[in-house]
């Protein structure tokens, strides 16, 4: 039978499969700073002396606004671990890591595993790239395979070619609007059809890269003469080699777009699926406009900002910040001149990092309009909980900025005449290679460093408290939110976990370890977002011992069961007849996760019981009767 690119990229690294899930085998890895340290940690842990995957690259690119020792502190322990085991080392200012991996080290048909959710970035270059939590990372670098539910494999179909002013972040915004944040749970996005060739390597990466909110296990272009280009313009086209489905290739599900009848859009405050046409904003004011993040950071992006720029100004009510992608892509703005024009503009530059896109510095006014190239526009997560978020293009940010208030690029006249260099600025200094032998490398380690929380065996029989019920769409920066206040606590648990559910219920870490025992209460895709599994661990190391959803997101899903946190599926009418406050408990536990009995729940309060289910693969549940993957990964390996 004729395969999807998916499939064959699936077939060639499946080393264990089920009836519903698959183990495949991972070539490549990436850590970001935010997420690396405890992974780090965790892979110290398994007690191994060098990674054993083909590559893995260690990146510093979340945390770099350093107002305290806590981030230099963990860039030193990031770069002596990396040192030591075998993982290269990306330094501050080298750029946002799904960036440089394009440029430096993606491969085609290649898998990679990241901690961090923006990873099928990858997908652009025609890997098969998939966001994981840190805890499954290591264990990857460890040498082990990673699971992921059996996927239906989407084609989008794109015909014709985007008209002038219409960009890839408008193609993946019609995604959104079509199939919405939740509408690519259990899925992988494979793009096909003649509108893929008009598509640059770059604007491929923004689409794949905002896969991730759609809930997306991955999503992935074909390798064809595009990749080929990108990757010769960047000393690589030894790695290039053509993948494409096979004619005939049967989908899932398929989805057409016209690329021709697409027009410039907006996602509305506060979710990346509230998308409208700009010209439906028309005349609304803006007042902060920010052009970067891994979505839309490319020298192509940049360029073209940089051309609608030249010789005018920034309007005067509007601040305007820029961050270039990568080290590369800077370099080769100050080459061409482009980056005097930017800067003449009244553009503010910042660093090459993730910067205001998780809240680390450029938060906006009180009551702010904001518009981001960015992928996220949850509410709180620019720092601001009054700003209003809206993500765009840099076509239609950059009109903003000129304007100072929405505008449908369109308007402005003729489109900037483009030409992209044939070779790239090559400059692999910023990338550390590990030692040879690692054995002597010392890890210095600073006081936030804390080891990661532990706990026993799963129990067979739990009581708790709800402590929240919630609805829809939570996402883990509800859970565990970003920002340069939390964030230089991710090595601490102890410390975050003070901040856990925070924008929600201030108090809510003093309920919890009060309660000592408690579970949360939520609705349809719970935990979606980030990969941060600080999300899970905080709330572990406060006493939460299930959370009760209709749905969950993946990876959170699996962030929970990894720190033994059971992912109870409820149904509607026991979600609407359960309250906050409520005492519940749950039996049969271990019945239950070997499939040997059902689980029961009912509350306390009211006697009632509620229809509940957990929904688990053999390894899974082994992993939960464990209390955990590091306490499954012990067990096995005695």
């Amino acid at each position: 039978m004729p395969k999807t690119l998916t499939q064959k990229i699936l077939d060639a690294h499946i080393v264990e499969r089920t009836d519903t899930e698959y183990g495949i085998r991972i070539d490549q890895t990436l850590t970001q700073d935010a997420t690396g340290t405890m992974a780090y940690l965790q892979f110290e842990a398994i007690g191994i002396p060098r990674v054993k995957t083909e590559l893995s690259v260690s990146y510093v690119d979340h945390n770099t606004l350093q107002t305290g020792f806590e981030n230099a502190d963990d860039h030193r322990f990031l770069q002596d671990i990396a040192n030591k085991y075998g993982i290269y080392f990306s330094r501050p200012g080298n750029g946002i890591c799904h960036q440089v991996h394009l440029e430096r080290f993606g491969i085609p048909g290649k898998t990679l595993l990241g901690s961090d959710s923006h990873t099928p970035t990858g997908g652009g270059i025609g890997m098969l790239a998939i966001g994981a939590g840190g805890l499954d990372v290591a264990a990857a670098m460890a040498g082990m395979p990673f699971f992921i539910p059996k996927p239906k494999v989407v084609g989008v179909v794109l015909k014709n070619v985007l008209r002038p002013w219409v960009s890839a972040k408008d193609i993946i915004l019609e995604v959104l609007r079509r199939l919405t944040v939740k509408g690519g749970v259990g899925k992988i996005i494979e793009y096909t059809g003649d509108g893929v060739l008009s598509l640059s390597v770059p604007e491929r990466a923004t689409i794949t890269n905002m896969g991730a909110e759609l809930g997306a296990t991955t999503s992935i272009f074909p390798s064809d003469k595009r990749t080929r280009e990108f990757l010769k313009a960047q000393g690589r086209a030894d790695t290039w080699k053509p993948l494409k489905a096979s004619k005939g290739a049967r989908y899932d599900e398929v989805v057409e777009i016209d690329l021709a009848t697409i027009e410039p859009l907006a996602a509305c405050p506060h979710s990346p699926d509230k998308v409208i046409a700009v010209k439906e904003l028309r005349g609304k004011k803006v007042n902060q406009v920010l052009i970067g993040s891994c979505t839309n950071s490319s020298l192509k992006d940049l360029m073209m900002v940089a051309a609608v720029l030249k010789g005018k100004k920034v309007h005067p009510d509007v601040s305007l910040g820029i961050a270039p992608g990568s080290k590369q892509v800077l370099e080769m703005l100050a080459k061409t001149g482009a980056l005097t024009d930017i800067i003449a503009s009244g553009a503010r530059i910042l660093e090459s990092a993730c910067g205001p896109c998780i809240g680390m510095g450029q938060s906006p006014q009180t009551d702010a309009v904001s518009v981001r190239t960015f992928n996220r526009n949850f509410k709180g997560r620019s720092g601001t909980e009054s700003a209003n978020v809206f993500l765009a293009s840099p076509e239609v940010a950059v009109a903003c900025a000129l304007k100072g208030e929405f505008i449908d690029p369109q308007e402005l006249g003729e489109y900037p005449s483009l030409k992209m260099p044939k070779k790239f600025i090559i400059d692999d200094s910023m990338i550390m290679p590990p030692a040879a032998d690692g054995s002597n490398v010392e890890i210095k380690r600073g006081p936030n460093i804390r080891p990661f929380p532990k706990r026993g065996p799963m129990e067979d029989s739990v009581e708790a408290t709800v402590l929240l019920k919630l609805g829809d769409n939570i996402t883990t920066d509800d859970i565990m939110p970003a920002g340069a206040k939390i964030l230089p606590l991710r090595s601490n648990i102890e410390a975050i976990s003070k901040y856990v559910f925070s924008g929600i219920v201030s108090d809510f870490a003093d309920h919890a370890m009060a309660a000592k025992s408690g579970c949360i209460l939520a609705s349809e895709n719970y935990g979606q977002g980030s990969s941060r599994e600080h999300a899970a661990i905080a709330p572990m190391y406060l006493g939460i011992k299930a959370v009760l959803a209709k749905s969950f997101a993946r990876i959170h899903r699996a962030n929970l069961i990894n720190f033994g946190i059971l992912p109870v599926v409820i149904d509607e009418a026991s979600y609407a007849s359960l309250n906050q406050g409520e005492k519940i408990q749950i039996e049969n536990i271990k019945p239950g996760l070997e499939g040997s009995g059902n689980l029961i729940v009912r509350s306390l309060t009211t006697g009632k019981e509620l229809n509940c289910s957990i929904k688990l693969s053999d390894r899974e549940a082994a992993i939960l009767k464990a209390g955990g993957l590091l306490n499954f990964i012990k067990q096995v390996s005695k």
